[in-house]
């Protein structure tokens, strides 16, 4: 679902009661967790971690006035979702993740390319996403980027 939102408050205002917290939670620790460098915004209707046009002016090659996606967080119709696309992109940090999350969780990985998805909010590992989200600085992202997705 994309909400309508001019900011990350904004968002969580808009979001159902129920997961506004859990929302914010994941916000927090995200927040406390990523390196350096990192901008929050809002990114294709999500709460979203970027390479700011500052550091990175080229920007997304699919869309080079958006600046450079790394994380989003969102809360979608039948699960609260974290796009990370450092996994999508690091096969050793992905692998990492897949070996780490069943010693956070007993429920099973529900996972796209670079979607993580938790149809119960109870039982989201926060400490692990905090520990991924501080796993790969913003040079280390731009030259994987560079390396991986730019033409």
């Amino acid at each position: 679902m994309q909400y309508k939102a001019n900011s990350p408050e904004d968002y969580i205002k808009q979001l159902p009661e129920d997961r506004q917290p859990v929302i914010q939670k994941l916000r927090e620790t995200i927040k406390a967790n990523l390196p350096k460098g990192f901008e929050e915004v809002m990114s294709y209707g999500m709460i979203g971690y970027v390479v700011p046009h500052s550091k990175y002016p080229a920007g997304y090659h699919c869309t080079p006035e958006l600046p450079l996606p790394f994380l989003n967080i969102a809360s979608q119709k039948n699960f609260i979702a974290v796009y990370h696309m450092g996994m999508y992109a690091k096969k050793e940090l992905l692998d990492w993740f897949t070996a780490e999350f069943p010693k956070h969780s007993s429920r099973k990985l529900d996972m796209g390319k670079s979607c993580i998805r938790f149809k119960n909010m109870d039982d989201i590992p926060y400490n692990l996403l905090g520990e991924l989200a501080s796993k790969m600085t913003m040079d280390a992202w731009i030259g994987i980027y560079e390396s991986q997705f730019k033409k």
